[in-house]
């Protein structure tokens, strides 16, 4: 048995260690938010955060989440940050299709939390490992710049 700090809550989970922690969180305790993209950590889908860092979820292993905070997508609502990320996404307009979007407020959300005003050069950074088939770079780029001011507003 494996205990998993999941989104704030502990759960037991009779899974092996090497599990993707991907297929745990969706398959096992039924978060529907993070996405299956490549399966390699290569498009960032299935971005989530361990500890409060952004990590590709389909290559890393159950065991390496144990005795850490494990933050989804799903969660990503009672946070502060995430939640001026998430509504700049929709003030900005940035999805289309809508499929990649979870991995990237991830990420965008773990740049601000640890810089909250990046420069456009340290969001292209920071991004670079998040793949958006319908090209919204420019969107998401606005995005991360209006809720850093928004967080710098209120700070």
């Amino acid at each position: 048995m494996i205990t998993l700090n999941l989104n704030g809550k502990d759960h037991e989970l009779d899974v092996p260690d090497d599990m993707p922690l991907l297929w745990a969180i969706r398959d096992v305790v039924g978060y529907s938010g993070t996405k299956f993209g490549c399966g390699m950590g290569l498009c960032g889908a299935c971005t989530i955060h361990i500890d409060g860092q952004a990590m590709r979820s389909c290559i890393t292993p159950v065991g390496q989440a144990v005795g850490k905070a494990v933050t989804t997508i799903d969660a990503l609502h009672g946070d502060p940050v995430g939640q001026a990320v998430q509504q700049a996404w929709l003030d900005v307009g940035v999805a289309q299709c809508g499929y990649c979007q979870g991995g990237q407020i991830m990420s965008a959300t773990a740049l601000l939390k640890g810089n909250r005003n990046p420069d456009d050069a340290q969001i292209e950074a920071a991004m670079a490992g998040n793949i958006c088939r319908c090209g919204t770079y420019n969107r998401i780029k606005s995005a991360i710049h209006s809720a850093a001011g928004k967080l710098e507003a209120k700070a």
